[in-house]
């Protein structure tokens, strides 16, 4: 009875929407979290150890060495999604706010990814997915270049260039991930058993992992939320709704994360935003949703 819901297309839409609800909760949360008792590093320890350790039987099943490909696209692998993504995003989150980074960290990586395709495999969209990179990019302009040609960022820029870097990275992965052949499990388990053996150390070294400011019932929850919710679950649930959905499908509820983290980080977390910011946002939302390729999924047979 378990495996025919979990096999029904129900589930796949109920797994798609929680995937970009926990996106988007991945911003308020980590912004929340750096805006009191939590370093960076902290966040990142807390995210990469304890799901490695729940994943071990995972990891000796699976393997957790890459494919044989140049050591570029190797270390990707190995580390990009798992621990460097994650670090530069909640880096950008201590500058900028969530509403910000919604739009400019996953808003940004259909863009970010299509130019990463064409450079790395040559791949050229089509026109209805070009107007939609266009509308994404036109919005982070909005969301992002205007209020600092206005002189009114407040120093946001910082946070604002570590999220499209933090997208642009992801996109990288993304394309190396997918020419690599790998399942979405086999990539999780390498991901946190290469980044939590090059990252979780430097991370100590770095002093600022101490935990001294934090209290107990904190950080366990944050090792619930950071490591199994958003490291582990998310993936997994994005690739049940892969799987029973489609990738334009699934993809296309990417589009509501940039709104779901503007509204969030308006009624969370008491930020600021302005009409044009908000107009920013739904551009980048409704070209997410086109770059998807979703309505080239869904259109009619020509006559």
């Amino acid at each position: 009875m378990v495996m025919a819901i979990l096999e029904t297309r129900a589930f796949g839409l109920i797994a798609a929407m929680a995937t970009v609800t926990i996106w988007a909760g991945f911003m308020l949360i980590t912004r929340f979290a750096v805006q009191s008792d939590f370093t960076i590093e902290e966040l990142l320890v807390l995210r990469l150890l304890p799901g490695a350790i729940v994943m071990l039987p995972w990891m000796w099943k699976l393997g957790v060495m890459p494919p044989k490909m140049a050591w570029p696209r190797a270390a990707m692998l190995m580390v990009g999604a798992s621990a460097v993504f994650p670090y530069v995003v909640s880096k950008g989150l201590a500058f900028a706010p969530a509403s910000d980074g919604g739009a400019l960290a996953p808003g940004m990586l259909p863009f970010w990814a299509a130019v990463a395709a064409y450079a790395l495999a040559g791949e050229v969209p089509g026109p209805r997915r070009r107007a939609g990179l266009a509308m994404i990019l036109l919005g982070a302009l909005l969301v992002s270049l205007w209020p600092i040609l206005k002189g009114g960022s407040d120093g946001a820029w910082r946070g604002h260039f570590m999220f499209l870097s933090g997208s642009g990275l992801w996109a990288i992965y993304s394309v190396v991930f997918r020419q690599s052949g790998l399942s979405p499990m086999q990539g999780l388990v390498i991901g946190l058993f290469w980044g939590t053996l090059a990252a979780v150390p430097v991370l100590f070294l770095s002093g600022n992992v101490s935990f001294s400011s934090v209290p107990w019932p904190d950080i366990w929850i944050m090792i619930i939320i950071q490591s199994f919710i958003i490291g582990i679950l998310a993936m997994v649930l994005f690739s049940y709704a892969v799987k029973l959905l489609g990738a334009a499908q699934s993809s296309a509820f990417g589009a509501l994360t940039p709104l779901m983290a503007l509204m969030g980080g308006v009624w969370f977390l008491g930020e600021t935003v302005t009409p044009l910011k908000v107009f920013g946002v739904i551009l980048v939302a409704v070209g997410v949703f086109l770059a998807s390729g979703i309505l080239r999924k869904i259109a009619p047979p020509s006559a």
